[in-house]
């Protein structure tokens, strides 16, 4: 097969699994590699529409990337919502996205069950993560039961929003809060949000010194 063509395949075939992902980053840088490949080989072959076609697609890719990784910290673009337990759209929520949430933690029932406190990180019309507490062992301490992002925006850190120095942990009155077992799988992202490790081996957020992720 001609290297031309063989660019050409791989242009497509990767232009239609970008639009299998359910990460919208991932699905845009993707899309945006494809588009890309696409420009050379109908350049090669001189089809222009398609050329055309093509570097706008990439242009708008890029112009979205941007804007996403421009607003991701900012609190413009997010907001938390404090809801009750016992919110039947909490308890739909979770239900809907059982499978996923029982991968690293335990069945949404559980976790209810367990919890004192919920949060719903929201970017407009959109709930994009949930967040569940109760109180932790010593005064002023704050257990995360559950801290879940939605598959389309598990690229961000939407969480940091509920974690923040003056974010509602801190308006309950919460000095630190504590990571769940399964939040300490990823050192990246507790590390991002603020989280250090302890003497007892937990990883811990001291809301007082918490500051804001970069990057």
């Amino acid at each position: 097969m001609p290297l031309l063509e063989i660019i050409g395949w791989s242009g497509s075939v990767l232009l239609v699994v970008s639009l299998l992902q359910t990460r919208v980053m991932r699905l845009r840088v993707l899309n945006s590699a494809a588009s890309a490949i696409l420009v050379g080989y109908n350049a090669a072959l001189g089809v222009w529409p398609m050329v055309a076609m093509n570097a706008v697609l990439v242009g708008i890719n890029l112009w979205v990337i941007s804007g996403m990784l421009r607003t991701r910290h900012d609190a413009r673009a997010y907001d938390v919502v404090r809801v009750g337990v016992g919110e039947p759209f909490l308890a739909h929520l979770l239900a809907r996205h059982a499978e996923d949430v029982a991968q690293f933690n335990p069945p949404p029932e559980e976790l209810l069950a367990q919890a004192e406190h919920a949060f719903l990180v929201t970017s407009g019309d959109e709930v994009v993560g949930v967040v569940l507490s109760r109180a932790g062992d010593a005064d002023g301490e704050q257990q995360v039961v559950l801290d879940y992002v939605l598959p389309p925006y598990r690229d961000f850190t939407p969480g940091e929003f509920v974690f923040r120095a003056d974010g509602p942990f801190a308006e309950m009155g919460a000095r630190r809060v504590v990571a769940s077992p399964a939040m300490t799988a990823s050192e990246r992202y507790l590390a991002a949000v603020g989280f250090v490790p302890d003497d007892a081996g937990r990883r811990v957020l001291h809301l007082a010194g918490a500051a804001r992720p970069e990057g």
